[in-house]
């Protein structure tokens, strides 16, 4: 999926800047282009991993023509950011682990003592660790 950025051109002396205009908050900043485009890509897929975490709808990308239209950004080039899809995805997946038995026992009864599935309570520790 491609979303429009606004990037804002570095000097010697000032960073290369770069606006997620689509995702509120979200952007970047760098010495050169690369890493700031490159900071814009993380940036984003933060974005979109931590709106999807708590329940928040994600914004479709406007057209770039419109993203030349913002008030604020004048001067500014228009550009675009590829998100991987898979961002996107939250449809469930089956997997296959290899765990000893006793670790096994150990994650049964710690999601049991939760009143959680296997599945549920690895995806609970997941969501902590961020």
């Amino acid at each position: 999926m491609r979303y429009p950025i606004l990037i804002e051109e570095g000097s010697d002396t000032t960073a290369f800047g770069v606006v997620v205009p689509d995702l509120p908050g979200c952007f970047s900043a760098g010495d050169s282009l690369d890493e700031a485009l490159d900071g814009a890509r993380e940036a984003a897929a933060a974005w979109i991993d931590a709106a999807l975490d708590a329940g928040m709808p994600v914004p479709s990308p406007t057209k770039l023509e419109d993203a030349r239209r913002l008030s604020g950004y004048e001067g500014w080039t228009v550009g675009v950011v590829d998100l991987d899809q898979a961002l996107f995805d939250d449809s469930i997946e089956r997997v296959n682990i290899t765990l000893p038995k006793r670790i096994l026992r150990r994650l049964d009864d710690l999601a049991a003592a939760r009143h959680q599935s296997r599945g549920a309570f690895i995806a609970d520790l997941t969501m902590v660790t961020k």
